[in-house]
């Protein structure tokens, strides 16, 4: 079963699917979608570090997204505005890496597939990689999920009951970070934020709790990945793209079913 390449695109994408339904939920109700955007730039230089000292492509991302995270709640509350601290890591981390990996030598990079992901190229090992982040982020999640949800809603709440923000923040940016890592080889790295904030806004306005959002925003994820994949085959396309572009679809076609309900 494993053996056939198409059966493994569909895992890892499903496997992409289901860790970022919950954190995009989180990402879309906290208003994080330009931190999600900036994890994802600055992915392309723990990309370049992994190349370059031939460490694990894993955790070098992890690295650099967790230093990322660090930086701006450090600096946040010091005269900083957080969209300008984003807008100038992101930025800066993804120009670095992308130069970092042109002047790596003796070895061949395909930067596309790091971009825009290669899913038809995941193998077993991938796979043990994909699974393994998302149901490590899946415990995360439930582990921490109503201390992130009380931070999320009230802030002042969560101090009254013990909670500490800015700690389920960080807990936010791991799993962030986890994601992306995992999510590479599936959709690249520019389009990772779009899989986090996609399916979770699509699956806002038929959600009546934010434990059902998150299921149906994992099952809207999931099909995405089914759709692109067949999409791609039929119409030779990009798969990472494709994938997206389906996503898209649904949450266009989610808000014009929604608006005829409000009409009716």
């Amino acid at each position: 079963m494993l053996d056939d390449f198409f059966t493994r695109a569909i895992l890892a994408g499903v496997g992409v699917a289901i860790a970022a339904a919950p954190l995009g939920c989180f990402v879309v109700w906290r208003r994080m979608a330009y931190f999600g955007d900036a994890t994802a730039h600055a992915a392309i230089l723990g990309v370049a570090l992994s190349l370059a000292f031939s460490t694990s492509l894993l955790a070098s991302v992890l690295t650099v997204s967790l230093i990322m995270a660090f930086v701006v709640s450090t600096l946040t509350d010091r005269g900083y505005a957080m969209d300008t601290l984003l807008g100038v890591i992101a930025h800066s981390a993804l120009a670095f890496g992308l130069v970092a990996v042109s002047l790596i030598g003796g070895i061949r990079i395909d930067l596309m597939s790091y971009l825009f992901g290669d899913i038809l190229a995941v193998g077993i090992k991938d796979l043990i990689v994909i699974w393994t982040g998302a149901v490590s982020v899946l415990f995360l999640m439930l582990w921490r999920w109503s201390a992130l949800l009380t931070a999320t809603l009230n802030p002042d709440l969560a101090y009254a009951n013990g909670i500490n923000p800015k700690h389920e923040q960080l807990v936010l940016s791991l799993a962030l970070a986890v994601v992306v890592a995992v999510a590479i080889k599936v959709v690249g790295a520019l389009l990772i934020a779009a899989m986090l904030i996609i399916p979770a806004a699509t699956a806002r306005p038929f959600s009546k709790t934010p434990e059902s959002m998150a299921f149906i925003a994992a099952g809207i994820g999931g099909f995405s990945a089914y759709g692109g994949l067949q999409g791609s085959y039929v119409w030779d396309t990009p798969t990472g793209p494709t994938i997206v572009c389906i996503a898209a679809g649904c949450f266009i076609l989610s808000n014009i079913v929604n608006l005829m309900k409000r009409t009716a």
